[in-house]
């Protein structure tokens, strides 16, 4: 869904990681990848162990209630996130998974860390960035990015897409993207905003959805070669780098 620019330092490198469905983008010193790799797996190991106690969390579109005593820390904040919305868990799953990877580099030091888990993006960076918003074909005439400065908090990036990919959506926008320093709600969110899209026309009541919650700062809804912004979005332009592009399942 999407790509990450930057100026890159000799000591900081960028590594393409998979372990089953999760296909990351990892930015950061190479002393760093070990520690988001060991975290990924952790919560990935969590959430399928809990996935296995109760399989209709894997499923369900709804908001989702736990009946089990003990559920994991990436499973809860999944489940907070997207009950925010109204949606099933499973669509905050890749944010999520984003920005336990970007605070377990953040706890061993780093001070510039992203991690781009098929467009749902977590970071932290002592320089600028410039995060490209990728719409697919159907959008060839935008070429827009996000210049993020230089910031000592995570921020969530995250995009839904009606027509690209393989996550769940049941609207029709090129791209969705939410900005949050919650990253798990940034991603339930890019998909309950996408849900409601139905055309151009469908803008602001799409929008409508996070109006009032106060940690999502800015969102960008891109259709038709049409662009909808809500709240603070740093817009700049910015050319289309698919070499940057990570694909993902979840």
């Amino acid at each position: 869904m999407r790509e990450t620019d930057h100026n890159q330092p000799n000591k900081r490198t960028r590594e393409r990681f998979q372990l089953k469905e999760t296909i990351v983008t990892i930015s950061s010193e190479k002393r760093y990848m070990p520690v988001a790799k060991d975290a990924i797996r952790s919560c990935r190991s969590d959430l399928e162990k809990f996935i296995r106690k109760d399989p209709f969390f894997a499923v369900t579109l709804d908001q989702y209630r736990s009946a089990h005593p003990d559920v994991p820390p990436i499973a809860g904040r999944m489940i907070d996130a997207a009950n925010t919305l109204g949606i099933g868990p499973m669509s905050a799953v890749a944010g999520t998974i984003a920005s336990m990877a970007v605070e377990a580099m953040i706890d061993a030091g780093a001070t510039y860390a992203i991690v781009d888990n098929g467009g749902d993006i977590a970071l932290i960076n002592d320089e600028t960035v410039i995060v490209g918003i990728y719409a697919g074909e159907s959008a060839t005439g935008i070429s827009i990015g996000l210049e993020i400065e230089p910031r000592d908090s995570i921020l969530g990036i995250c995009t839904s897409s009606g027509r690209i990919g393989h996550s769940i959506s049941f609207g029709n926008a090129d791209a969705v993207t939410i900005l949050s320093g919650n990253v798990s709600l940034a991603d339930a969110a890019a998909t309950a905003v996408g849900n409601a899209m139905n055309g151009a026309a469908s803008i602001k009541e799409a929008f409508s959805i996070v109006s009032g919650l106060e940690s999502i700062t800015g969102g960008l809804i891109i259709i038709d070669e049409q662009i909808g912004i809500y709240g603070s979005v740093p817009i700049v332009e910015a050319p289309q780098r698919p070499e940057y592009i990570t694909g993902a399942w979840i």
